[in-house]
C-alpha cells in the first residue's frame, strides 16, 4: 500500500506492525477522570500534560491537586495549556497555585501576540505519565464530561488510554512543543500502520486531510465518522461523496446542539452537497457531541482531537491516533452505532425546505469557516 508520507528519518515510536495495541476506551468523563488521576498518583518519575481546556473548576481542581502533590515528591511535572482554549475557563488562582507547588507551566501563544499565532491553537489533550501510558482524545479538563458534577446534559465524548511504543512517541511529541523544537520525524505512514499522527509543523499541514483522504479512497463497504464540527475543505467533501457514489455507506453523526452557533451554521452549509450525493446525515439528540472518530471498512480507524474542519486540517495543533487494530475499529463501530438510536437522520427533502432565516445563517458560517 502506498504511503501516506515520505520522509527519510525514522523516528521511535510506531507500534511495529502486527502487534496488539494495548488500549482502554472512555466514554464517560468520570471512569476517564478517575484513570488519569490514579496514573497520575502511581508516577515516579515524569508527568506530561497538554490542555486546551483547563478549567478553574471542580475537575480542573482535582488535577491540580494531584498534579502538585506529586511535584512535591519530586516528580517532574510539566502543563502546556493553550492561552485561547482556557481564557474563559481559567482564572490566576489555579495556574498560581500550581506554580508554588512545583509545577513547571507554559501557555502556548499567551493573548497579546501576534494576532495570527494566537489564531493557532494548540487543540492537544493529552497526558503522559512516566514512559508506561499516555491518554488523548477529545476530552477536556472540565465539569461539563463528568455525569457526577454536569448530570445527563454532559458532553458526549471519546478518550483513549494507550500503552506500548506510542508512549514514546508521545513523549517525543510533548517534548518538542514544550522545548521550542521542530517536531521529530514522521515515519512513512500507511493505512496497515498504527501510530499518532499530528499537522504541524508546516511541511505537515496536510498529513491528517491526506490519510483521511486515503482511507476514504480505500473504503470498499462503509465509513462511519462522528465530529461534533463539520466544516469540511473541498477536498475532504468530494472524498466523502465519491466513496458514496461507488456504493460505500458512508455516515456522518454531528450533534443538533453545539457550543458554537457560527460552527453549527457552518455545518449546515454542507448538507445539501453532501446529501444530495449519497452522504447520509445524523443529528445526535440528547446533549452536545465532542467525539472525534472514524472507522473505515471495520479495519482501519482513527480517534483523537481533530474536527473535520479547516481549523484542524491547516491551523491548530491537532494529535490523532490512527491504526489498523481491529479491535480499535470493533470498539468505534460498536459506540457509533450505539449513538445512532440517540440520533435523527436528516433526509434530503426536508433540509431543502428550511427557511431563509437558516439559508442566510449557513452563508455567515460558511464565510468564516476558516476561523471558527
Amino acid at each position: 500500500m502506498q504511503k501516506v508520507t515520505d520522509n527519510t528519518r525514522e523516528p521511535a515510536g510506531i507500534q511495529p506492525k502486527g502487534e496488539i495495541l494495548d488500549f482502554d476506551c472512555f466514554i464517560e468523563g468520570d471512569s476517564a477522570y478517575g484513570a488519569m488521576l490514579k496514573a497520575i498518583a502511581g508516577a515516579r518519575e515524569a508527568i506530561r500534560l497538554e490542555a486546551y481546556i483547563f478549567a478553574d473548576d471542580e475537575i480542573g481542581w482535582q488535577f491540580a491537586n494531584a498534579l502538585a502533590e506529586q511535584a512535591g515528591r519530586g516528580v517532574s511535572v510539566c502543563v502546556h495549556i493553550d492561552a485561547a482554549g482556557s481564557l474563559f475557563w481559567l482564572s490566576r488562582r489555579l495556574p498560581r497555585y500550581l506554580r508554588e507547588h512545583g509545577v513547571r507551566i507554559q501557555w502556548y501563544h499567551r493573548v497579546g501576540r501576534s494576532p495570527i499565532r494566537y489564531n493557532r491553537r494548540n487543540h492537544r489533550k493529552m497526558l503522559i505519565v512516566d514512559d508506561s501510558v499516555a491518554f488523548l482524545g477529545g476530552m477536556n479538563l472540565h465539569r461539563e464530561n463528568s455525569l457526577r458534577l454536569f448530570g445527563l446534559e454532559r458532553w458526549r465524548d471519546t478518550h483513549f488510554a494507550i500503552r506500548g511504543p506510542l508512549v514514546r512517541q508521545a513523549i517525543d511529541l510533548f517534548d518538542a512543543l514544550w522545548r521550542h523544537r521542530r517536531e521529530p520525524p514522521c515515519a512513512a505512514v500507511g493505512l496497515e500502520d498504527t501510530a499518532l499522527i499530528t499537522n504541524r509543523p508546516r511541511r505537515w499541514r496536510h498529513l491528517l486531510r491526506r490519510l483521511y483522504g486515503a482511507a476514504f479512497a480505500s473504503a470498499s463497504s462503509k465509513i462511519y465518522l462522528t465530529t461534533p464540527y463539520l466544516v469540511p475543505d473541498l477536498r475532504t467533501q468530494r472524498g466523502m461523496m465519491a466513496a458514496a457514489r461507488r456504493g460505500v455507506d458512508v455516515r456522518l453523526l454531528v450533534p443538533r446542539q453545539s457550543d458554537s452557533r457560527l460552527a453549527l451554521w457552518a455545518a449546515h452549509a454542507a448538507y445539501e452537497s453532501l446529501l444530495s450525493r449519497g452522504v447520509r446525515l445524523y443529528e445526535y439528540l440528547p446533549r452536545v457531541l465532542h467525539a472525534k472518530t472514524a472507522v473505515v471498512d471495520g479495519t482501519w480507524s482513527s480517534v483523537g482531537t481533530a474536527n473535520l474542519d479547516y481549523r484542524s486540517f491547516f491551523l491548530n495543533y491537532e494529535l490523532n491516533l490512527v491504526t489498523a487494530d481491529k479491535r480499535m475499529a470493533s470498539v468505534l463501530e460498536e459506540q457509533f452505532l450505539k449513538d445512532l438510536e440517540d440520533a435523527e437522520e436528516v433526509k434530503l427533502k426536508r433540509w431543502m425546505r428550511r427557511g431563509l432565516p437558516n439559508r442566510v445563517g449557513e452563508f455567515i458560517g460558511w464565510l468564516g469557516r476558516r476561523w471558527l
